[in-house]
């Protein structure tokens, strides 16, 4: 496909997942504090949204606030997030981004991808999650949902994992306007559709849309 064609069924793809998903859900549970969503987006990292969900409702009970969490006691942080996986590293990231939320910033989370990737545990993909959820104006979330579901669409070889690569494709292709909520939705869609595995093209909305649909017809 030309990136004109590319453009156009991607559009037509952002609409059918509208009608699918209308509320475009975040899965992670942060109440609307950014700084909660900071956290549970470095807790995110080769772990479930489900279990960071499960995990911060004893965190957030124990540290209630950016500041709390920042001067929390590192061993009993790590205790708590032991089940996200690499707990050490994670534990000591969201202490060292609340403090440096709290000191620098005022407890004002910043609004712009330079700054946000100065936090420990901010990567690109948390960034842009912060950026478009807080801010309305962040890039594609290249998660793992994302990366595999927009390469059957044909967006890019489905071979590509490359999380900036894809991001920097899909930039082009989606309005800055509808990246955030399409994330989101590629979230849920991979979760009831289109999974790793077994993908259920046979019932799939978007199968006339996607080219991976398209070649199982063949």
């Amino acid at each position: 496909m030309t990136k004109k064609e590319r453009r156009e069924t991607i559009a037509a793809i952002a609409a059918e997942l509208e009608k699918q998903y209308p509320e475009a859900l975040c899965a992670l549970e942060w109440d609307g504090k950014p700084w909660k969503l900071m956290v549970m987006g470095s807790l995110s990292a080769q772990c479930t949204d489900a279990r960071v969900n499960l995990v911060c409702r004893e965190l957030f009970a124990k540290y209630p606030t950016a500041q709390a969490l920042g001067e929390g006691d590192l061993t009993e942080i790590e205790e708590i997030v032991h089940p996200c996986g690499l707990f050490r590293t994670k534990a000591k990231n969201i202490k060292n981004a609340c403090m440096r939320l709290t000191d620098t910033y005022g407890g004002v989370l910043p609004d712009t991808m330079e700054q946000l990737l100065t936090f420990p545990g901010v990567g690109r993909k948390v960034a842009n999650l912060l950026l478009g959820d807080v801010y309305k104006k962040g890039g594609t979330v290249t998660d793992t949902h994302c990366i595999r579901i927009c390469g059957r669409f044909g967006m890019y070889p489905e071979a590509l994992k490359d999380p900036l690569r894809v991001e920097r494709i899909m930039d082009e292709l989606l309005p800055p306007e509808i990246r955030s909520d399409f994330c989101h939705r590629i979230v849920q869609f991979g979760r009831d559709v289109c999974t790793a595995r077994a993908p259920m093209c046979g019932s799939c909305p978007l199968r006339h849309l996607c080219a991976h649909g398209k070649d199982r017809t063949a």
